[in-house]
């Protein structure tokens, strides 16, 4: 008999945000979202002039845990998270640390999208979820080896989950999801009618003393 076995594994984590923290409002924190939004007026400027549909915080605004406690207690709980991830990876940290590197708001309109892409120089990425309203989009997953496909034929539409070429990964309010930085995705149109899905992403860097 033949013997098969899936070799180099890519690992997603998903857990309830407050599973290692005392519970964060999630309507506080999006209240936070918009707060932060409506007075980033070099984060509006960038997202009209890059053409980013809706809002991010990612090129304007470096400080979300000083500016708003809950965002603090937020990091709090995602360093937690984060530290359980490396341990199911078996990274070998030596005498360094995972730590964040990067925080920001996503605020994506109905009809808005996020284009296939990956975090360099980051080790671990991932996002907690904010405001999903019905018809909020997915996150969209790529198989990391699809640029190397070559000549494959497609996969069956119910292969196996770990044979997919794309994952479609649907988040609640208070998911949190964590990737390997390397891993390509991409969040496809928000269907929502008239509402915002909002979200709060990072990465995290290893810092080695």
């Amino acid at each position: 008999m033949p013997q098969i076995s899936s070799l180099f594994v890519t690992r997603l984590y998903r857990a309830r945000l407050d599973e290692h923290a005392p519970a964060i409002d999630s309507s506080e924190l999006e209240a936070s979202c918009y707060a932060i939004y409506e007075d980033d007026e070099a984060g509006q400027e960038w997202c009209e002039t890059e053409g980013y549909p809706g809002y991010t915080s990612y090129a304007s605004l470096t400080d979300l845990p000083w500016r708003f406690p809950i965002f603090a207690d937020l990091v709090k709980a995602l360093d937690a998270h984060v530290a359980a991830f490396a341990e199911d990876l078996e990274f070998d940290l030596g005498d360094g640390k995972l730590v964040l590197e990067d925080i920001w708001i996503n605020i994506l309109p109905e009809g808005g999208t996020h284009s296939s892409h990956l975090h360099p120089h980051a080790v671990i990425s991932g996002t907690t979820y904010v405001a999903m309203p019905e018809g909020a989009s997915a996150l969209k997953l790529e198989d990391p080896r699809s640029a190397r496909m070559m000549a494959a034929p497609p996969r069956r539409k119910n292969a196996r989950e770990e044979l997919r070429t794309f994952i479609y990964a649907k988040p609640t309010v208070g998911d949190v999801l964590l990737w390997e930085s390397w891993l390509r995705h991409e969040v496809p149109m928000n269907m929502a009618d008239d509402e915002e899905r909002i979200s709060v992403s990072f990465n995290y860097k290893w810092v080695d003393p």
